[in-house]
Formats: structure tokens, C-alpha cells, sequence
């Protein structure tokens, strides 16, 4: 398990949803996370591209069909980041107890 650690570059909420399903998967098509999160391509683009800048995704356009798709897929500094990163949210939520009942 990696060492818990807060990633600023992970944490907003369309970042942190990206790389959880990436993190599932070898790589999904942008369109399909697009889809799943019920963004804009601009809005996602502009998260592919800060993760793609921190070394955390890989994006590769494939043509299949004469069509083309673009995939996004962590790499595996993206993997460790993500890890260490929900080490870190687990952590502060213990510290925090169990929810009131």
C-alpha cells in the first residue's frame, strides 16, 4: 500500500472521479467517462489535461473503423499518486470516528 498522502492535483472532485475509474480499468475512452460523469468534453479536457501535465495520465487516440476515440489510462505514477492519496482520505476519516447515529 502506498504511503498516505494528501495530492492537491488529485483532490477536486472531477479529477479524483477520473483517476477512480481509470484506476478499475487498463484504459476507458474519454467518451465513456465523459458520459459517467455528466461533464462537458471542455470541462473534461481541461482535467485530462492537468493530469496529463502531473505525469498521472496517459492519453492515446486509436482509430477503430475509420473512427477515431481518444483513451485515457493512469500511468503508473498516477496509480501511486491516487493510492497514497485515498491512504491519506482514509486516514483523516478515522481521525474524524464513527458518524453519529
Amino acid at each position: 500500500m502506498s504511503e498516505p498522502a494528501f495530492d492537491e492535483v488529485l483532490h477536486p472532485a472531477n479529477r479524483l472521479r477520473i483517476c477512480a475509474m481509470l484506476a478499475a480499468a487498463d484504459s476507458v475512452a474519454f467518451s465513456t467517462i465523459q458520459e459517467a460523469l455528466g461533464i462537458s468534453d471542455s470541462v473534461l479536457s481541461k482535467q485530462v489535461k492537468i493530469l496529463q501535465q502531473s505525469g498521472y495520465l496517459a492519453v492515446a487516440k486509436k482509430t477503430s473503423n475509420s473512427r477515431a476515440r481518444t483513451w485515457l489510462s493512469l500511468t503508473p505514477t498516477g496509480r501511486k499518486a491516487l493510492a497514497g492519496h485515498l491512504a491519506e482520505l482514509r486516514r483523516i476519516a478515522e481521525l474524524a470516528g464513527p458518524a453519529p447515529e
